[in-house]
């Protein structure tokens, strides 16, 4: 499944779809809310955690949990999200080579199908929000999922044999976009519907280790599944990733409570009314806007262009977007256990390490130091998106937890087009290392913004479960 967008250096994003965490305004941050918490937060027993230096803000490792694992639906989610996000990286590769593929092809040509897939991804976002909110989540995916191998169908179809009409491709593309708008907020809601309170965050976690696993090595894969037997076949295979996933989400079975009659935009103003309500909700969204802008313009234009100019080239940035990518998958395992008093707190100071590679680059030191910083950055984003995702999950509304995660994500995601059409002229004005130095300090500034907000500095999680068997 899509993610909104694609955003691999780090986004704190709990990606519902195709990118792995970090990536994505995917994924977008998966909003967090403190429901009746108020300024103070929600005033959870301290316990169980140290207080000092670094982990002032809480941190431990947790104590042993009942394994998720043993509960059938969350197997069925994590399989299919496993599956489908596999599938996912081949068409990340696919559908750029495809495109470039046809007749009188041009980059502006490729920039056009892909803005055709994600503006429908930003611009439907809060349709799904509410549309998640009205009917059964488990439904809802398995729709979304239809939609994205029809789409992608389509696409391999064309590529196939050869008559891919740039008007077609469009059109598949926006329905591929519409299809991830639709998921989305589905995803965020579903988790806390399988899993218990205590095990959200050891269950989120292990959904990034498999999302975030599939990302690595699907990508790894992809290249040569291209070279060897083409775009189209590529594009099917994700085709076919998307029927599994539908049909091992309609296991889940999931249903919805009974709610009184609303228009859509009353449910929208409900959801807005609880979003806004939660001041580190909203604060840590604008941060996350400043910080997706900032990482799409270095991931999408600035950081290749540094590459091509003084690292070696495409290797050299194959090299750092996989380390970032490892990253991930060290963060969501290290997060499995890990267990703060102050989550939100934790979250926004796990930004800082994104700063770092966008630094470096501007500084031309050596591309394995560029890498070590973008593993790291990836670990951090990673234990960002556990604990927003937990936070989330257990301290909003279930009746409206769609509709606050599609504000989550319209926002997170609000900036990113804008920094990634002006990054390329920013660069040609000022150059590529000024450039790169600006997006460290809006990252660097958008956190200690963050940091200024009482809720932010104080929300408490949930006391630690005791020690249970496995």
């Amino acid at each position: 499944m899509d993610a909104p967008v694609d955003v691999p250096m780090g986004t704190p994003a709990g990606p519902p779809a195709d990118v792995p965490a970090g990536s994505a305004p995917g994924g977008g941050l998966a909003g967090a809310g403190a429901a009746g918490a108020g300024a103070g937060g929600s005033g959870a027993a301290d316990s169980g955690a140290a207080d000092s230096g670094a982990l002032g803000a809480g941190a431990a490792v947790a104590p042993a949990l009942p394994s998720v694992w043993r509960d059938r639906r969350f197997v069925l989610l994590a399989s299919a999200r496993t599956i489908s996000v596999l599938g996912s990286a081949f068409a990340r590769v696919a559908l750029a080579f495809a495109v470039l593929a046809l007749p009188g092809a041009t980059p502006g040509r490729l920039s056009l199908v892909l803005a055709c897939q994600a503006l429908p991804q930003l611009a439907l976002i809060l349709v799904g929000g509410v549309i998640a909110d009205r009917m059964s989540r488990s439904r809802l995916m398995m729709i979304s999922d239809c939609l994205g191998a029809a789409a992608y169908a389509g696409l391999a179809a064309m590529t196939l044999t050869g008559h891919a009409p740039l008007t077609a491709m469009c059109l598949l593309a926006v329905v591929a976009g519409t299809a991830s708008a639709l998921f989305a907020p589905a995803m965020s809601g579903v988790v806390p519907q399988i899993v218990p309170t205590a095990q959200l965050q050891q269950a989120n976690a292990l959904l990034r280790v498999g999302m975030n696993g599939s990302m690595v090595l699907g990508l790894a894969l992809s290249g040569v599944t291209v070279a060897q037997f083409g775009a189209g076949w590529a594009l099917a295979l994700n085709a076919a990733s998307f029927v599994v996933s539908a049909g091992l989400v309609r296991g889940l079975r999931l249903t919805t409570a009974v709610r009184a009659a609303s228009s859509g935009w009353a449910d929208l103003r409900d959801g807005w009314k609880e979003f806004v309500s939660r001041q580190w909700l909203w604060v840590v969204v604008c941060q996350a806007a400043v910080m997706v802008a900032a990482t799409s313009s270095t991931a999408g234009v600035l950081g290749p262009l540094e590459a091509e100019a003084h690292l070696g080239g495409a290797g050299a940035w194959s090299a750092i977007v996989a380390a970032q990518a490892v990253g991930t998958v060290a963060g969501a395992s290290f997060a499995v256990r890990l267990r703060v008093r102050r989550p939100i707190l934790v979250a926004v100071l796990a930004v800082f390490p994104m700063a770092v590679p966008m630094a470096l680059l501007a500084a031309h030191v050596p591309v394995w130091v560029i890498c070590l910083a973008m593993f790291c950055s990836g670990l951090s984003s990673d234990v960002f998106g556990a604990l927003w995702e937990t936070t989330m999950q257990r301290e909003i509304p279930e009746a409206v937890l769609s509709r606050v995660s599609s504000y989550d994500w319209f926002g997170s995601l609000a900036l990113a087009p804008l920094g990634l059409l002006v990054a390329g002229p920013i660069a040609a004005v000022v150059g590529t290392r000024a450039a790169l130095t600006g997006c460290a300090v809006l990252t660097v500034l958008a956190t200690c913004g963050a940091l200024l907000s009482p809720q932010v500095r104080s929300l408490r999680a949930a006391p630690a479960p005791g020690p249970s068997g496995d």
